[in-house]
């Protein structure tokens, strides 16, 4: 894709999932990457991997300053902020409402939605100031309907959907370009995660069943450019196979 040789692109939850496979498709397109995840190790052997164009900065999304920070180390390294891609979310514990344990439910609303927040929050002005750049969060169909156990993931991710349609609102004539990806159910750890608890639908799925890790990424790859710009401040869904055939997946 033109375009993103000069761009610099920061990936949270980027240690693994689609987030690593986000951090690939992007270093590959030519763009400089900025990974951030709490796990040090593996961020720090996924940049090493890429090589100069990537920045490894451990980050705990739940955390503004740390957010913040990582954005300014981005404009240091590599000049400035281009695109984030607001990736990070946990789903454990899963549980049912009545039976969740409060403190764990507010953590991960900590990581899903705050996450998102402190990403938009620090990045936007950043980009404002240079005269715009895009902003992608990882949405589910789970923002959109409940499912049994997921309340927290249910509710953080449609606070996090409501937070895309906010900040295009607020700042897209600002230059922001704010939008949602909702992959459908991915082949990654959560995953396994989801099938260890036995708990709804989803959690007896087959593995074949889940797309591959590097269909989301590609997918960000390509909203990044202007065939997506229609979509600003919508969600698109990688279940709709028009949007596949537009991307070049398989069906």
């Amino acid at each position: 894709m033109d375009g993103l040789s000069d761009k610099t692109v920061m990936i949270t939850g980027a240690s693994r999932g689609i987030g690593e496979a986000a951090a690939r498709a992007f270093a590959a397109e030519g763009a400089n990457v900025v990974l951030l995840a709490r796990s040090r190790d593996a961020i720090a052997d996924l940049a090493g991997e890429i090589g100069p164009q990537a920045l490894a900065v451990p980050c705990d999304v739940s955390r503004y300053w740390e957010v913040e920070a990582a954005v300014k180390a981005a404009g240091d390294t590599f000049g400035g902020l281009d695109i984030l891609i607001n990736n990070a979310g946990v789903i454990e514990p899963i549980s049912h409402l009545v039976d969740a344990d409060p403190g764990a439910w507010g953590h991960v609303i900590d990581i899903n939605l705050k996450g998102v927040f402190n990403g938009m929050r620090a990045a936007a002005p950043a980009m404002i100031a240079k005269g715009g750049g895009t902003i992608i969060t990882i949405s589910s169909g789970a923002a959109h309907g409940p499912v049994e156990a997921w309340s927290h993931y249910c509710a953080s991710k449609a606070g996090a959907a409501m937070l895309t349609r906010c900040l295009h609102k607020e700042a897209s004539e600002k230059g922001i370009r704010a939008m949602g990806l909702s992959p459908g159910t991915v082949a990654t750890e959560m995953q396994r995660e989801i099938k260890a608890s036995g708990i709804n639908p989803v959690s007896q799925l087959d593995w074949s069943d889940h797309i591959p890790a590097d269909w989301p990424a590609k997918a960000l790859v390509w909203m990044c450019g202007p065939d997506a710009g229609e979509f600003a401040g919508e969600e698109i869904s990688l279940r709709d196979e028009g949007i596949r055939a537009r991307i070049g997946l398989a069906a």
